[in-house]
């Protein structure tokens, strides 16, 4: 049998070994936990560098596109204004034609006006089938024509009824009387014409 002071010795070599051996596995259980911590916090720098690169990014491309959109806006804007000042020009100019036109028959009708007093009927008359056949023109040459009306079958899109006549020689529908012209601007009625309509006879 060992004397006591042996044994005593060993378990207390034992137990030193195993407080060092814990120690030992202690400072590699913290040396792990601060590579992970490391790691971790390498990752989240890493992570937030890549955010903040694309918020610039995002930042950088929405100031581009919003600089283009002003440009495309402001060039929108000049091409309405460059077309609306074509068209003003151009009603300008067919205004100043159609005046220029209507100027030629006033001449003519101020004319016969300082002449009145040495025409006779006759004279007058024929003065004013020429400013009705002149006016007559500049209206044709700017797409204005008359709308037909005596013997033509009745049109309501342009012809204006107000007045049906008994009539034994027409049949219904018959526009028999003009009452005042009506006009056609191109395939569009400007004015229609009043006109009486036969209705045949009771």
């Amino acid at each position: 049998m060992l004397p006591p002071h042996a044994v005593i010795g060993r378990d207390t070599r034992t137990n030193l070994m195993m407080e060092e051996q814990r120690d030992k596995s202690a400072d590699q259980a913290n040396i792990i936990d601060q590579k992970d911590t490391n790691g971790v916090e390498k990752n989240v720098e890493q992570r937030i560098a890549d955010l903040e690169a694309q918020l610039a990014q995002s930042k950088k491309e929405s100031t581009e596109n919003w600089n283009k959109y002003l440009r495309e806006r402001a060039d929108w804007d000049n091409f309405r204004k460059r077309q609306e000042r074509l068209v003003s020009d151009r009603v300008l100019y067919q205004k100043k034609a159609l005046f220029n036109k209507l100027l030629e028959v006033m001449d003519n009708v101020e004319r016969a006006l300082m002449y009145e007093d040495t025409m006779d009927k006759t004279q007058i008359q024929h003065t004013l089938h020429m400013l009705q056949w002149q006016m007559n023109e500049v209206l044709r040459g700017e797409g204005l024509n008359a709308v037909p009306t005596v013997g033509e079958s009745f049109n309501p899109y342009m012809h204006e009824a107000v007045e049906a006549v008994e009539s034994s020689e027409q049949p219904d529908g018959v526009v028999l009387e003009e009452l005042r012209k009506g006009y056609t601007l191109g395939e569009e009625t400007l004015r229609p014409a009043r006109v009486k309509v036969s209705v045949g006879s009771k």
